[in-house]
């Protein structure tokens, strides 16, 4: 009776050989697939900072060219801003209205509020309102509290003048966060004075200039937060941000 061939196996050389090209391949091909879906999120965030300025546009069609205001009245123990009604109260805890934001009878709710790139799910990340309430900041030179907002015709260079950025801040003062313990939240507002804008996409910021287009945009030399070095919390550029 004749014998069966021996079937071969692999030897620990070989196995070893193909787990260390295996380890190359992933090595050469994992910076790409970050690359590509940081790409991917950048591409989401300049479609909602879009969206949230053409129903800025429409807003301000309907107000005679006039920017509303980053803050203004005081109502049922919170305030009325921007984005819509933030209550008082312990941090992560507050309730949130969107529907008494200026832009809510243009926007309504189209899940363009928080950038993707904006991970709430990080244990740095600390939620201003139960649940994510808006993840982009408006410029406060245009809608200053306690004015009528400027008329948009009078800004010096609409092209050049940003709106609305990717924004965020570094809180040590609230709980619970601390001096020893800073974390990360949502900001409303940017401006010339501390750093709350967030380079949340390969240390760039997505921006929505007040003639329509989106870009991104580097920050000032030496404005970055120290605090949270890994998330890049800075300022814009003055140029960008005066009217």
């Amino acid at each position: 009776m004749a014998s069966r061939p021996r079937a071969r196996a692999f030897t620990l050389v070989e196995l070893l050989v193909v787990m260390a090209v295996i380890a190359i391949l992933s090595a050469l091909t994992l910076p790409a697939l970050v690359r590509s879906r940081g790409a991917a999120r950048a591409t989401v965030c300049t479609s909602n900072l879009r969206q949230v300025g053409l129903a800025t546009q429409l807003y301000w069609d309907d107000h005679r060219g006039i920017a509303f205001v980053e803050r203004g009245a005081r109502t049922n123990q919170g305030w009325n801003y921007w984005f819509g009604w933030l209550e008082d109260g312990a941090e992560g805890e507050r309730r949130f209205e969107p529907s008494a934001g200026a832009l809510w009878p243009y926007l309504r709710s189209r899940g363009v509020e928080v950038c993707p790139a904006l991970n709430r799910t990080d244990p740095r990340f600390k939620s201003k309102a139960r649940g994510a309430a808006f993840g982009y900041g408006y410029n406060l030179r245009i809608g200053t509290r306690g004015t009528s907002g400027i008329a948009i015709a009078t800004l010096r260079s609409p092209a050049g003048c940003a709106v609305f950025a990717d924004c965020a801040q570094v809180n040590d003062f609230q709980p619970p966060a601390s001096p020893d313990h800073p974390l990360l939240e949502e900001f409303y507002y940017f401006d010339l004075e501390g750093p709350t804008v967030h380079f949340r996409h390969s240390r760039r910021t997505q921006a929505w200039f007040a003639d329509g287009h989106v870009a991104g945009s580097l920050p000032a030399p030496g404005s970055e937060d120290p605090r949270l070095p890994t998330e890049h919390i800075a300022r814009l550029p003055a140029e960008l941000i005066l009217p």
